[in-house]
């Protein structure tokens, strides 16, 4: 069985290998009370930019736990290609599940939009709670399947701005589910994939057509209309299938 994964993006480098190092207080609760760990267990500590420190709990107490890093690994565990998901805000279990699955599956990076018929953002300090919640979703995600690296979760902007700035050296991909073409005739992509999922309601025609003259390329998956979170999900296994690391 493998250690426990713990994120702590304080600044640690390879030189704090063979030292002592005090988890942040929340890692700490985590640790001790939800997780029981006690002196003598090992457990893993990455700060989200790169590589991990194999680690050892030395000492507790009810509030505090020191870990000794014994090594570090430079270990990279990030997708072949860089997968940017582009999400049409969903009800709120969608929109976690949509996240949680993405960064699992490689994304590099999550960006929220709004849409017609997308959910709303809340504003004020309830919106800023609410992107925060995405935010430590990525990390709980790259805790639980080893990745070194926190994807980042964007602000959420509209479609139109979002399309506005899109980088075109990417491949643009927007999931529609009476598209002529499937997946599986796009060209494998040069660099990148922006992969464009509507909210549960869809997208309007003319978001799509604004999607296209935009440069990117309406795509179906199948006969079948999928969730929006399931959308995401297939798309992302999809592509990782023909043009990622789930080959090998």
């Amino acid at each position: 069985m493998s250690s426990p994964r713990f994120h702590c993006p304080d600044g640690l480098t390879v030189a704090a290998a063979g030292r002592e190092y005090t988890l942040p207080d929340a890692v700490a609760h985590h640790a001790l009370r939800v997780l029981r760990l006690g002196v003598g267990d090992s457990l893993t500590v990455f700060t989200g930019s790169g590589g991990e420190f194999a680690a050892t709990l030395v000492r507790a107490d009810k509030r505090h736990a020191i870990v000794r890093l014994d090594a570090f690994d430079p270990a990279e565990r990030e997708a072949m290609l860089a997968m940017t998901l582009v999400q049409g805000l969903a009800a709120n279990d969608a929109m976690d599940h949509a996240l949680r699955r993405a960064v699992e599956l490689g994304a590099a990076a999550i960006r929220p939009i709004l849409t017609s018929r997308s959910a709303r953002m809340p504003g004020g300090d309830h919106g800023a709670r609410r992107l925060a919640h995405w935010r430590q979703i990525a990390v709980a995600a790259c805790e639980q399947c080893g990745r070194n690296r926190i994807p980042h979760v964007h602000d959420v902007v509209s479609l139109e701005r979002l399309l506005a700035e899109r980088a075109h050296d990417a491949t643009g991909l927007i999931l529609v589910p009476d598209a002529a073409a499937s997946l599986s005739a796009v060209p494998r992509p040069a660099q990148s994939v922006e992969l464009l999922i509507g909210p549960e309601g869809g997208f309007a025609p003319a978001e799509v057509a604004a999607a296209r003259a935009a440069g990117m390329t309406a795509v179906r998956l199948g006969p079948r209309v999928l969730r929006t979170e399931t959308a995401a999900l297939a798309a992302l296994a999809a592509i990782n299938t023909r043009w990622g690391d789930f080959g090998g």
